[in-house]
């Protein structure tokens, strides 16, 4: 069975088993529970988060249902739901992602990029992936990220579908974590979205007093939140000098444009295009003034083109000793080749030094002998006083 699938048991497994105990818990003797609630603020104190970039945010909770060594504990989104005063958007009543609620994604590493939050109950053995752990009381604090008034969200099959905060109602949203459903952990708490220096709150609400930014406070934001390397990410500043030329760098140079101008009111607005071969995750845009000298940046996450391979440092690393064995084996083939073939020619050359030698030798041999002369028979000049017949009968006739 795959560990994925074996994990996604074990899940369920201990969702079952903790919903159960939730169900047996009112007929223990146990104290009545406080209502969950959810406070919001800002770096001024306040419930509002800036409609263009990113805010950092304050969640405090109290109320809670704390269950000591229970599996898992409670998420802290946020996004928006349907019908927040009906409650039809629970988990406890059927709501699921996607369709009654939908939020901002992110992963469920315990250093993400702060858009979800996980607060395990004490003692729990999920402890070590969480953000906070909530105290005996039902109580927790968990700093946060909202991203602006629009982001992108997931349905359960991975689909992804656009809410605008400035036309829905957005917040805060809490649920059981590791697919507990607890509707005593269920809130939903809004959030207003306001520019600092404005006193209108999106969707016309009136807003907490305005916080006017620091002098020289330049800020940048940019579209969308997550860009697929190859592809187009616009961006905007603001805070500098009216006229001011304004450059935009990725990294240290990966990629740029500019310069921009700014405009009366110290606005800038470009769009990067982002290296094909750019790696996944986490970047840094910078805009910088080139006569006041003022800096923003903001984090850029990227993923990989669609159909792009790259190779990680880990697999790199991983397969240098193959390379280094290869060029070794290579090399010695090479040698033995060489000594082969040279052997061969040596050969070659012996022999035929040897066979000069002996055809040399037997043309010595044969210039120096000395035949002897072969006997002559029959021949009538041989003696003149030997009769003819003895000469060639050997005897004599007579």
């Amino acid at each position: 069975m795959p560990d994925a699938v074996r994990i996604r048991l074990r899940r369920t497994a201990l969702a079952a088993v903790a919903a159960a105990a939730l169900v047996a818990a009112p007929l223990a003797a146990a104290p009545a529970l406080a209502a969950a609630s959810i406070t919001v603020t800002n770096a001024q104190g306040q419930a509002t988060a800036d409609p263009d970039y990113a805010t950092e945010m304050t969640i405090s909770g109290s109320g809670f249902q704390s269950i000591p060594k229970g599996f898992g504990g409670v998420y802290v989104l946020f996004g928006w739901v349907e019908n927040p005063s009906s409650g039809s958007w629970r988990p406890s009543n059927g709501g699921q992602t996607g369709s009654d609620y939908r939020y901002v994604p992110d992963s469920e590493s315990k250093d993400n990029q702060g858009f979800q939050r996980f607060v395990s109950f004490p003692g729990s053995d999920t402890e070590a992936a969480a953000q906070a752990i909530m105290s005996a009381d039902g109580s927790f604090t968990v700093d946060m990220v909202i991203p602006g008034a629009t982001f992108t969200s997931l349905d359960r099959n991975g689909e992804p579908s656009e809410v605008d905060c400035r036309e829905e109602t957005c917040g805060i949203i809490t649920i059981g974590a590791h697919g507990v459903k607890n509707a005593n952990n269920e809130t939903f708490t809004p959030i207003r979205f306001a520019a600092p220096g404005s006193g209108e709150a999106a969707g016309g609400a009136a807003a907490p007093a305005p916080v006017a930014a620091a002098p020289g406070e330049v800020r940048v934001g940019t579209r969308p939140q997550t860009a697929e390397a190859g592809s187009a990410l616009a961006f905007t500043g603001k805070g500098f000098t009216p006229g001011e030329q304004v450059v935009a760098v990725l990294d240290d140079g990966v990629a740029a444009v500019g310069p921009l101008t700014a405009g009366a009111g110290g606005e800038v607005a470009g769009v990067l295009s982002l290296p094909s071969d750019l790696r996944a995750g986490t970047h840094l845009l910078t805009l910088e003034g080139a006569a006041s000298g003022a800096v923003a940046s903001a984090d850029v996450t990227t993923t990989a083109a669609e159909g792009l391979v790259t190779a990680t440092p880990a697999a790199t690393e991983e397969q240098w000793p193959y390379l280094v064995l290869a060029l070794a084996i290579l090399v010695a083939a090479a040698l033995v080749v060489t000594s082969v073939v040279t052997a061969i020619v040596r050969a070659v050359k012996r022999r035929r030094r040897r066979t000069a030698t002996d055809v040399s030798a037997a043309a010595a041999a044969a210039s120096t002998a000395v035949l002897p002369d072969p006997p002559v028979i029959g021949s009538r000049d041989a003696d003149p006083t030997v009769p003819f017949e003895v000469l060639t009968t050997g005897g004599d006739r007579s």
